[in-house]
């Protein structure tokens, strides 16, 4: 293969010149850099979901706003809120534990926006937490079935139109523990792990079709996922044989009245997150970078993130998926 970047390649696709026009015509209005863009959003009830949504609609993108179990009153908050202030959100119902809802929410999507999705945001996902061990079946499947098949189904719905236009993003929202480690961390890092993989591979293999792939690695955030890892890991525990309990009291002591969500002193925004999407959903095409660190405070991955793009560099430039390799990096 001869040299190439990701640029060139949406140029040879045809998509650049578009790409660009609608990047200037954004820039033109700072407020409302995502004019003319459609993005789709999963698990928007609350946190970075609910908060994307919002901020995504105000800079001028039109907005399917999705979430389990409607109707609910988190759907008819964001149904009033598009109302009182004229956004462009549409809120569809989707579980991403469900091949037909995904099917039939993104196809409505689709028939809405006229054609392709811009920006698709795999925002949803659960956190259970305790020893490797007390993870059951249960907890497990649960896990792997929302943060790594729920942005698999997704993509997989997303994509054929996509690459029919030859352009789109897909943003997968991961974790700084989608590179380290923490004891009683449960199954959620092996997940998140799972998630930086499947996201990196599919970014290599999209290089052709001019569709880019970002990984969001957020640090510690107050958001609602800290009630529902509170409810699902005590639940866990509830269920979990006294004889595995007793085997890590040091983790299992704190699997019983886990702190709720909410904030806490000096707690960081959580519009940072949608913030940094929104920011790299206006950048020209071809330029997004392949992960993006999200948080105040420190960031123990970094180091981690820049010994996977050596190694990946280094391995992948020996074959002809070189070039691929280089066009997400650089």
């Amino acid at each position: 293969m001869t040299d190439i970047s990701r640029r060139s390649m949406i140029v040879g696709s045809g998509g650049i010149l578009s790409a660009s026009m609608l990047s200037s015509a954004a820039m033109a209005n700072q407020d409302k850099p995502l004019t003319g863009k459609s993005v789709l959003v999963t698990g928007t009830s609350s946190g970075f979901g609910n908060l994307g949504a919002q901020l995504y609609a105000r800079q001028g993108a039109k907005v399917f706003a999705t979430m389990r179990n409607l109707p609910r009153p988190e759907g008819e908050a964001l149904v009033k809120l598009a109302k009182e202030e004229q956004l462009d959100i549409t809120v569809l119902e989707l579980d991403v534990l469900s091949d037909d809802m995904v099917a039939s929410a993104i196809a409505e999507a689709e028939s809405l926006a006229g054609g392709a999705l811009d920006f698709l945001v795999n925002n949803a996902g659960v956190n259970v937490s305790g020893p490797v061990e007390l993870q059951d079946m249960e907890a497990t499947k649960l896990s792997f079935d929302t943060n790594v098949y729920g942005p698999q189904r997704t993509a997989r719905a997303v994509l054929p139109a996509m690459r029919a236009r030859k352009s789109g993003v897909i943003f997968n929202v991961s974790s700084q523990m989608g590179r380290i480690i923490m004891p009683g961390g449960g199954i959620y890092s092996a997940t998140k792990f799972a998630l930086e993989s499947m996201s990196e591979q599919l970014a290599y293999e999209l290089v052709p079709h001019g569709i880019e792939v970002v990984i969001i690695e957020p640090g510690g955030f107050p958001t609602n996922i800290g009630n529902n890892r509170a409810k699902l890991t005590e639940a866990l525990a509830g269920r979990t044989e006294q004889e595995r309990l007793d085997a890590y009291p040091a983790l299992s002591s704190r699997m019983s009245g886990m702190p709720r969500g909410g904030t806490w002193p000096n707690a960081p925004d959580p519009l940072m997150v949608p913030q940094a999407i929104a920011e790299i959903a206006a950048m020209p095409a071809g330029t997004r970078p392949l992960r993006r660190p999200v948080h105040p405070g420190p960031k123990p991955h970094l180091k981690i993130n820049e010994a996977c793009r050596e190694s990946q560099l280094e391995f992948l430039g020996r074959m002809p998926y070189g070039e691929w390799a280089k066009a997400v990096y650089d």
